[in-house]
């Protein structure tokens, strides 16, 4: 909010039509916004790939002993490492391509080595992911200063 000359909050600035319109971004197509569909299959795609992974790793295919804590600890530890290893590369996570859509900086480009990282570890945490904007940027994404666009 602006505030006058006289220190008065004033409701001057209008609020977002869409998300991403503070940020620049179109309202649809690419560069839009990632919406929350796109994201759920994503995290699903990814969760996937990491039990795979994680039962490939500790040779257990028994879906009973795959859903003790001990094994679910690890395959979120591979979820993680998945993140901080591949958003570096590809520019997002394995789901994050095939739904079509990318980790970037807020000035475009790639993302580096520090901000995956950081986004990884928030996003363990679950809770950042929970608090959003207007934009549909998850409190990860604004301390590593990304956001999850179409691509």
């Amino acid at each position: 909010m602006a505030t006058n000359s006289r220190g008065n909050s004033s409701p001057s600035a209008q609020p977002s039509t869409y998300p991403g319109e503070r940020l620049g971004l179109p309202p649809q197509g690419p560069r839009s916004v990632g919406r929350v569909g796109r994201r759920i299959l994503a995290l699903v795609v990814d969760w996937a790939l990491a039990a795979v992974i994680t039962n490939a790793l500790t040779g257990s295919w028994d879906a009973a002993e795959n859903a003790l804590p001990p094994h679910q600890l690890q395959t979120y530890g591979m979820w993680v490492l998945l993140m901080i290893v591949v958003v570096p590369i590809l520019g997002g996570t394995v789901g994050h391509r095939l739904t079509g859509m990318a980790v970037t900086p807020l000035r475009g480009g790639w993302p580096g080595v520090w901000r995956p990282l950081v986004r990884a570890l928030l996003l363990a945490l679950v809770i950042p992911a929970l608090i959003w904007d207007s934009d549909q940027r998850g409190f990860h994404d604004k301390v590593a200063g990304t956001v999850l666009v179409r691509s």
